[in-house]
């Protein structure tokens, strides 16, 4: 038996917007110690920003 299996379905309903309806998606990230808004990066920080790796370190 796996976790999923009490899971209920649930019905999910197509919402369309129009571009007149839709908001830009803010996105922030944790930069030495506080949280800044990746919009107000530089160009140069933009850059550094995309080409970041991700990672997870094993548990000791």
């Amino acid at each position: 038996m796996s976790k999923n299996d009490n899971i209920p379905e649930v019905e999910q309903d197509e919402i369309t917007l129009s571009d007149d309806e839709r908001q830009p998606c803010e996105v922030w990230t944790r930069v030495m110690g506080y949280h800044r808004p990746t919009s107000s990066f530089n160009i140069g920080k933009q850059g550094e920003f995309a080409s970041r790796k991700y990672f997870r370190e094993a548990k000791e």
